[in-house]
């Protein structure tokens, strides 16, 4: 049977909402405030045991209260009303003493249990009980401390793209045809004539054919190969914004607020928009889990799922969020079942 195609490219989106709200946080007053409100606001339990956080750990992260982890998730939905699981799985890190923004990615298909629904993949977490059972399963699994949530869907990145006149693009020959098929989808859907790449080699893509592009998991590599797609888009995004200005910036956060839920509040964005410039934080650090070499993949009653030792990854993500320390991959890669 033909699996449903995701709409995989969700983690870049979450770094520009970032840059959007750290500089008009603190730089604007309260016209930030009149933005902020476009925000969906949702609220969740701050019971630690509601969120899956355990008084070990809260006394082992403790001496880490500098940092700052936010959870972000990214959905496949194509109405606000529909129930979706979380195609992109991140925790964004402040981390003042490394002067560091770190994203973490989760792979989506990781094999992890959530509460009342057994051992399942990471991404139904989130269909299965909202934001809050989805922090919950990223705490309980990986032994965090997270309590702060963002959301967004999928729309709001292209628009941004084609706001920033598109972005440039290395596409490999055997990428053409695949990201032409998930152009032809989407404009399908939205009953427009799509405009596909004709060949491979470094170009100017728009904000359709970029998405297209991230989503790509189909060639060699999978959906490893896929995130780096996703980070390639990223930083070019991210480039072509600094270059922008900030009055660019505000006219951005229009079309890119009402994409987002969260349950952060305007005063708590503006804190933690303060604390990132006042931090001198001055790089981008981006790491994936499982690491290769530490995963495997296998099928239970027909479906399949990414298996890794969760102690040795709780462990990695903890030291890399916390410490910076970047796990050292090993050789081996694991195949995903395009889907």
């Amino acid at each position: 049977m033909k699996s449903k195609k995701k709409f995989g490219f969700l983690s870049k989106f979450f770094i520009t909402i970032l840059i959007l709200i750290v500089v008009i946080g603190v730089t604007a007053g309260g016209y930030f405030y009149s933005k902020t409100s476009k925000m969906k606001k949702t609220t969740i339990s701050k019971k630690p045991s509601d969120l899956g956080i355990t008084q070990k750990n809260q006394n082992e992260l403790q001496k880490y209260d500098d940092t700052i982890n936010i959870a972000f998730f990214g959905l496949d939905r194509r109405q606000k009303t529909d129930i979706s699981r979380s195609d992109s799985i991140m925790i964004l890190t402040m981390d003042p003493t490394h002067k560091k923004l770190k994203l973490s990615s989760i792979m989506r298909d990781t094999y992890v249990n959530v509460d009342g629904h057994g051992m399942t993949k990471i991404t139904h977490a989130y269909a299965y009980g909202g934001p809050q059972l989805a922090i919950k399963t990223i705490n309980e699994n990986f032994n965090l401390n997270i309590k702060d949530y963002v959301t967004v869907d999928f729309y709001g990145l292209e628009k941004i793209i084609d706001k920033l006149n598109g972005v440039e693009v290395d596409v490999q020959p055997d990428e053409v045809n695949y990201l032409n098929s998930y152009i032809d989808e989407v404009s399908k859907y939205e009953k427009v004539t799509p405009n596909h790449v004709s060949s491979a080699g470094k170009q100017l893509l728009d904000g359709r054919q970029a998405v297209a592009y991230s989503r790509i998991r189909y060639t060699a590599g999978g959906d490893f190969q896929r995130t780096e797609r996703q980070r390639t888009v990223l930083m070019a995004v991210f480039n072509k914004m600094k270059a922008q200005g900030k009055s660019n910036m505000l006219s951005m956060m229009d079309e890119l607020l009402p994409y987002a839920e969260t349950d952060l509040g305007s005063l708590d964005i503006a804190k933690y928009g303060a604390k990132f410039l006042s931090s001198n934080i001055d790089s981008i650090d981006q790491e994936r889990f499982p690491v290769d070499g530490y995963c495997s993949g296998i099928t239970v009653d027909n479906v399949w799922y990414l298996k890794t030792d969760l102690g040795v990854t709780s462990d990695q993500m903890k030291k890399y969020i916390f410490e910076d320390v970047k796990p050292t991959p090993k050789a081996s890669l694991v195949n995903i079942p395009a889907k």
